[in-house]
């Protein structure tokens, strides 16, 4: 790593110890949502108000109702429909990961760039969760898609700070040792400071370590393992890990030579676009 990437890195991991590296908020229309979800007693039609007064999040929320993850039976052209397709909670969940989609925006070109490779990334992962899911029962699609929503949204505090500092900006190699090295505890942070669920709220700063057992199969499993199938689709494999000895992969009862598995992770991968 060059000495400006390793002062970066450094100033960042103060000012997280600090509480005083800028972290977004969650955009008032997720607060919204998140109070839909908890009014156990709330109509279709009202939460249907709170995710219609954002337009962009509506259209997106109808695209991704109509891909082939969700396989509807026929065309939802309206929120209400998609919400009766999905249901609240899943709405709510998918809703959220989606209001997050509009915050991996940036003002120069590299960063946005940047940003929209590492969201590509994250609907390749959602999609192999949320598929995954159905696998165990102890665990929910919605909450699988958004757990492979927000794994990495520990880099985009990073990419922020890499707009504001040309040096950083200007190095790619030295940003990705930036990245690589403190996404995962920033991502931990931003999604305690948001009241994520603890299940989820680990997901970023749990999901490289491909040693950890756990208990029993969760989400960072799920992501996990469709971590480790992207990347070794996309020629970018991680080094020294793979499918047949990665803990998540026997705790969730998968095997590893299992062509129709890997297919149907390949397939999953395209779900979300």
């Amino acid at each position: 790593m060059s000495n400006m990437a390793d002062e970066v890195q450094r100033d960042l991991i103060k000012a997280i110890d600090r509480d005083a590296l800028f972290l977004p908020t969650l955009p008032e229309v997720a607060l919204r949502i998140r109070l839909a979800a908890e009014d156990a007693e709330i109509s279709i039609a009202a939460l249907s108000k709170v995710i219609g007064s954002d337009t962009a999040l509506s259209a997106r929320l109808i695209k991704v109702v109509n891909s082939p993850l969700l396989r509807p039976n026929f065309e939802v052209s309206d929120v209400l429909t998609a919400i009766r397709r999905l249901g609240v909670n899943y709405t709510c969940n998918l809703a959220i990961g989606l209001v997050v989609e509009q915050m991996f925006h940036a003002k120069s070109k590299v960063i946005d760039t940047k940003m929209r490779d590492i969201w590509k990334l994250s609907l390749q992962v959602a999609g192999i969760s949320s598929s995954l899911s159905y696998r165990a029962r102890n665990l929910r699609a919605d909450q699988a898609t958004l757990a492979g929503l927000i794994h990495l949204i520990g880099v985009l505090p990073i990419l922020t700070y890499a707009e504001d500092n040309f040096e950083l900006l200007s190095d790619p190699v030295s940003l990705n040792h930036v990245i690589e090295r403190i996404h995962p505890v920033i991502g931990e942070r931003l999604l305690r400071s948001w009241d994520f669920p603890e299940a989820l709220a680990t997901v970023p700063a749990q999901f490289q370590n491909f040693e950890r057992v756990s208990k029993q199969a969760d989400y960072v499993d799920l992501v996990q393992v469709a971590t480790v199938h992207v990347h070794d689709v996309t020629g970018n494999a991680y080094p020294n890990t793979s499918m047949s000895v990665l803990p998540a992969m026997h705790k969730l009862g998968l095997e590893p030579t299992d062509g129709a598995l890997i297919a149907e992770m390949n397939h999953a991968m395209t779900l979300l676009y």
